[in-house]
């Protein structure tokens, strides 16, 4: 089955994990069985960074209550990014009713983009990053057009951040570019995997990357960007011995009616000079004026 599935014993030791799981993870049934969930392996998040598999995990959670619970959290992929899944859990009991553990199937929500059909792929590999995947500058100016567009015809709110990979020099010159390119890789995989359906993340250049987030007010522009933050500082770009983390500066704003792609991007990257230059790792928020 495409779905990730695994059991547990009352010890929260794993008794089962399928082909699913693997797929999913990158963990083999080798390297789980007989490990604890506690041990922290997939390391699940919820969307403010927080961990679950010490004290809020839904797994345990069931095995003490019954109840069976669906969430959705972000799981560490064994190459170190942060991938979002949608997980269900649910009680195993034996014949007499008693916990005797617990089952969590989990399914991939990352939102990918893919050709249909060959024909179309001469023309996606025009608008897509090559080292990343995601959309290139020139998908997300034309996105970003229609926005701004429909913004003006039906109200539709959105807002522009700007994510900047902080101290990306520094990696390149002590790792190499074969390393960049796996930092930019993991950033962009964890940054499309942290935004919602409807929002778009393209590569921006360099060590760039926007993002169109729909969003009415500040509040909810902020809440996108701190869940890319903190999900950005909580992955790994992993390569052979090596495990690299970084941090990222967001600069955001809310797209106004009179907005044009210009006027946009000026303000949403006065704001991530703002982040840059108060001591990088934050996000910066400002308002049309």
């Amino acid at each position: 089955m495409a779905d990730g599935v695994y059991f547990v014993d009352t010890e929260r030791t794993f008794t089962y994990w399928n082909l699913g799981a693997q797929r999913i993870s990158g963990y083999s049934a080798a390297e789980i069985m007989g490990r604890r969930c506690y041990d922290n392996i997939l390391a699940h998040v919820d969307e403010q960074g927080r961990s679950l598999c010490n004290s809020l995990c839904p797994l345990a959670a069931t095995m003490l209550d019954g109840e069976p619970r669906e969430v959705s959290v972000w799981l560490r992929h064994e190459e170190g990014y942060r991938k979002p899944v949608r997980l269900r859990t649910a009680p195993v009991r034996d014949a007499a009713g008693e916990i005797i553990g617990g089952v969590e199937v989990f399914s991939d929500a990352s939102a990918t983009v893919k050709a249909v059909e060959d024909a179309d792929r001469a023309r996606r590999d025009a608008l897509t990053d090559e080292l990343t995947g995601l959309p290139n500058r020139r998908m997300f100016d034309a996105a970003l057009r229609g926005r701004i567009e429909n913004l003006g015809r039906y109200g539709w709110h959105f807002g522009l951040l700007i994510v900047d990979i902080d101290h990306f020099k520094k990696v390149n010159d002590q790792y190499g570019h074969t390393i960049g390119d796996a930092v930019l890789q993991g950033v962009g995989a964890t940054l499309e995997g942290a935004v919602r359906a409807g929002d778009v993340v393209a590569r921006w250049g360099g060590e760039e990357f926007a993002v169109l987030v729909e969003a009415s007010d500040d509040a909810g522009l902020r809440e996108t960007a701190e869940r890319i933050r903190v999900l950005v500082a909580q992955s790994e770009a992993r390569r052979e011995t090596l495990a690299i983390s970084v941090r990222v500066s967001v600069g955001g704003t809310l797209a106004a009616p009179v907005d044009t792609p210009e006027t946009l991007f000026a303000r949403a990257d006065g704001a991530l000079y703002g982040a840059k230059h108060s001591g990088k790792d934050r996000v910066e928020i400002v308002q049309f004026a």
